[in-house]
């Protein structure tokens, strides 16, 4: 089976590839920045059309995971490129795939799973989950992102495609060991110490291990009967609080500093970054994956942690 990745560059571009590869399958990646793997990589500029269509005329599957990342100011110029990334990226794939001769079977593009409102009431499945936007009071940055995630959605089923199965992959954190995740972050601040509860800690957080996202990916490859809008998140959120408490006891420490929702204002200021990443309560749950069939190999967190930890600690160079 041949699959092509673009925005393979990206973490999660890299977790399937490495995955894919290492279960036979033909694999491209299609990215910005080419370095050396043990699957074939060609350039593009996420804008237009080039050598790079030909490998989608080639593929059984095609995944599009290309976007700016949202880890940062939501001024207008990262506004201006975040949705653009997506938008942009997206109807260039489409058009793609409706220029091949062979049309490949499956098309999955990267949504996520911020598209679900604020919830801490009850669960937000793929079946009545309600999409958020239409809160009274709602931050901009908090509508800026529903603006994004809907937008994106609409631009990937509006594609013409006639031939090609779809799936909006509405992911949630993926938690891996590489360099620069979000588990890397939280890690280091457990660390320093700083890994106590955000804010009230009340907030659920929607996370999957990195073994589970990529096995959902190549179960729902299989699984032809299956389109449309997917959760592919573990199916037990836990509140942010008790995250935390279980990444501490992964990295054998009790000790984890709170942080307030004032400090994390400004600490966000500092860093550049935006509160909402942390502060929104993000209950999703995998209803179509479960009822599918799909086994998750770490359902819960406390398992889910020990394992990232230990491959954490396992990379080179070594951590404390």
């Amino acid at each position: 089976m041949r699959v092509v990745v673009t925005g393979g560059s990206g973490q999660l571009g890299q977790i399937l590839a490495r995955h894919f590869h290492a279960r036979g399958f033909d694999v491209v990646a299609v990215a910005r920045h080419v370095q050396p793997a043990a699957w074939s990589t060609i350039a593009w500029d996420g804008r237009h059309p080039g050598e790079w269509f030909k490998e989608v005329d080639r593929a059984d599957v095609v995944i599009n995971l290309a976007g700016r990342s949202v880890n940062c100011r939501y001024n207008q110029a990262n506004r201006l490129e975040i949705l653009q990334s997506r938008i942009l990226t997206t109807k260039l794939v489409g058009d793609a795939i409706r220029m091949s001769s062979r049309p490949p079977k499956l098309w999955m593009n990267a949504s996520t799973a911020t598209i679900y409102r604020h919830a801490a009431d009850r669960p937000m499945d793929d079946v009545a989950g309600e999409i958020g936007g239409n809160e009274p009071g709602l931050p901009s940055t908090w509508r800026f992102s529903y603006d994004v995630a809907t937008s994106w959605e609409r631009a990937f089923f509006d594609a013409r495609t006639p031939n090609t199965r779809k799936i909006a992959l509405r992911s949630s954190m993926i938690m891996n060991p590489d360099k620069g995740g979000v588990l890397d972050t939280l890690l280091n601040l457990v660390r320093l110490g700083l890994g106590g509860a955000a804010g009230s800690g009340r907030q659920f957080m929607s996370w999957i291990h990195d073994a589970d996202f990529a096995g959902a990916i190549e179960f729902l490859i299989a699984r032809d009967d299956v389109d449309g809008c997917i959760n592919v998140t573990s199916p037990n959120p836990v509140p942010n609080r008790d995250f935390m408490a279980g990444l501490r006891h992964a990295y054998g420490t009790r000790i984890g500093l709170p942080a307030t929702t004032w400090m994390l204002e400004i600490g966000a200021l500092l860093l550049r970054t935006e509160t909402e990443l942390i502060l929104k309560s993000r209950r999703v749950v995998p209803r179509r994956l479960v009822e599918a069939g799909f086994d998750f190999q770490f359902p819960d967190w406390a398992p889910a942690a020990f394992d990232l930890v230990q491959r954490w600690r396992a990379l080179p160079g070594g951590r404390a």
